[in-house]
């Protein structure tokens, strides 16, 4: 079977359209149509239903689906696997990062290896940290530099490398701005403005409140963080923001009686063989983190 066709039907299905899939694999429409009718002519059956500008799969479309996903992640890792033969460090490397430490974990990293290896073609994709893993298992990505769960179930490896201390972001004329020392029961009198429900960070503070029978009062919610900050900055409500985003346009009164922190590292696949690309950017993720614990 095509390896292409397959990462043809792989887009369709995940997209429901052969346009977005287009994109995605940046091909023309027609292509990618060409490419599911070959397939479909190979298997002998109808992959997909067409309705109207949606597609969805069929009976047999959903029992290849699973099969499909095998046969790409086995055929990725025997391209790395007999690639690492000849030691170079080459090739494309594709890596998911959040926002947040894309944005202030990365850069240090990401110069140093470029510069190193310039004969790689870094393939850097943000998403959130919930759809890093999942990216994971498909195997799209070789490594998420993310926001690591609460708990990391096999094939998924995390490695931990960086802490993230919370701590309480107020606007500087918000009631509690003034005060040197807050207590939870005191925060939670007041608007709150978290990431979405579900992720990672959100249920990190939502289990840090629950023991005192608290819950923050959300009235706004959005995954960036950057975005959390400039809401808080204007004064529509507090949150908790890691302590290197903390800045003059915000107050961080002392909350007492609760430490939140979450890990920052990298997750990948513990069955998968890593490309030498890969093996080199994960030794330097970690030189640069014990660089950060010596300094």
């Amino acid at each position: 079977m095509d390896a292409a066709a397959l990462a043809a039907f792989l887009a369709v299905t995940e997209h429901g359209s052969f346009s977005r899939a287009a994109e995605q694999l940046y091909l023309t429409q027609s292509a990618i149509s060409k490419r599911i009718s070959t397939l479909e002519s190979l298997l002998g059956v109808t992959l997909f239903d067409r309705l109207g500008r949606t597609v969805v799969l069929t009976e047999a479309g959903r029992v290849l689906l699973p099969r499909a996903q095998q046969l790409l992640r086995d055929i990725g890792d025997s391209r790395r696997a007999l690639a690492n033969l000849s030691g170079q460090v080459s090739g494309t490397l594709s890596v998911a990062t959040s926002h947040h430490v894309g944005l202030h974990r990365l850069p240090p990293v990401l110069r140093a290896f470029v510069k190193t290896w310039p004969q790689v073609k870094l393939d850097l994709r943000f998403m959130a940290s919930e759809a890093a893993g999942d990216a994971i298992l498909r195997g799209e990505v070789e490594l998420a530099i993310i926001t690591l769960p609460l708990k990391c179930s096999p094939p998924l490896l995390a490695e931990p490398l960086w802490t993230d201390v919370l701590r309480v972001a107020v606007a500087p004329r918000h009631p509690l701005a003034a005060r040197k020392k807050i207590t939870p029961f005191m925060l939670v009198e007041h608007p709150a403005i978290l990431p979405d429900s579900g992720t990672f960070t959100r249920t990190l503070i939502e289990d840090a409140f629950e023991p005192l029978e608290l819950k923050p009062r959300v009235v706004l919610s959005t995954n960036y963080l950057e975005t959390i900050k400039m809401m808080v900055s204007v004064g529509l409500g507090w949150s908790l923001l890691p302590a290197s985003m903390l800045d003059h346009s915000l107050a961080s009164p002392v909350l007492t009686g609760l430490h939140i922190e979450r890990r920052l590292g990298v997750i990948r696949h513990s069955g998968h063989t890593l490309s030498n690309a890969a093996q080199t950017m994960l030794t330097q993720l970690h030189e640069v983190e014990v660089r950060g614990r010596q300094a």
